[in-house]
């Protein structure tokens, strides 16, 4: 039974947190200027169940072992870089196309929950946050499972409206040419800018 004084402290940061613009919150909104929004919120989906990995794998005590070993974080993170990178090689490809297809559902979800699995950094941060507010008398997992699970859940809702508003922009301009273009272009920028993120940001 977690104390409803912490659960009122932990809430308000979380979300404070969730509406700070991040990368997946860019994610998102790259996936919903690709695919509309269904993409949108597939990508969402696939951003959440990730982070969800991360705070059961920091919960078993596996994030201590990637945060002790830099050569293990790096491997993982550069792994990370090099599918952002590729993402954008793909949608700089696709924007040189008469009709740029737009991204489905199910390969936007794929996407992003590669996309926060590949990134270390989230384990880190799971790690430095929700111990903050564990009571070290009561079970472990069970607590971080429910502090990431409104962290997961605080995302989906703040994520999905920008995706969503992205995607409804999307669909009424997706019929020019030109912005086809366009997107594919500043699609490319979003992934480059991401993969930069994660290479350079100690």
């Amino acid at each position: 039974m977690i104390d409803p004084w912490t659960l009122l402290t932990f809430v308000p940061a979380a979300l404070a947190l969730n509406l700070t613009p991040g990368a997946d919150m860019m994610f998102c909104l790259g996936q919903g200027l690709r695919g509309g929004p269904r993409a949108a919120m597939a990508a969402n989906l696939g951003i959440a169940l990730g982070g969800m990995v991360h705070v059961g794998v920091a919960g078993l005590g596996l994030g201590a072992l990637v945060a002790a070993h830099p050569a293990l974080f790096d491997a993982i993170r550069w792994l990370g870089v090099a599918y952002l990178l590729w993402l954008a090689w793909k949608s700089l490809r696709a924007s040189g196309l008469p009709d740029m297809p737009p991204v489905s559902p199910r390969r936007a979800f794929r996407e992003g929950l590669m996309v926060n699995l590949t990134n270390p950094k989230v384990i880190l941060f799971v790690l430095a946050f929700i111990p903050q507010f564990l009571d070290p008398a009561g079970p472990i997992l069970p607590q971080f499972l429910l502090f990431g699970g409104i962290l997961s859940l605080g995302g989906l809702l703040v994520n999905g409206a920008v995706g969503l508003a992205a995607g409804g922009l999307a669909g009424r301009l997706m019929r020019s040419a030109r912005f086809a273009t366009v997107l594919g272009r500043l699609s490319a920028v979003i992934f480059a800018g991401l993969a930069a993120r994660l290479a350079f940001l100690k």
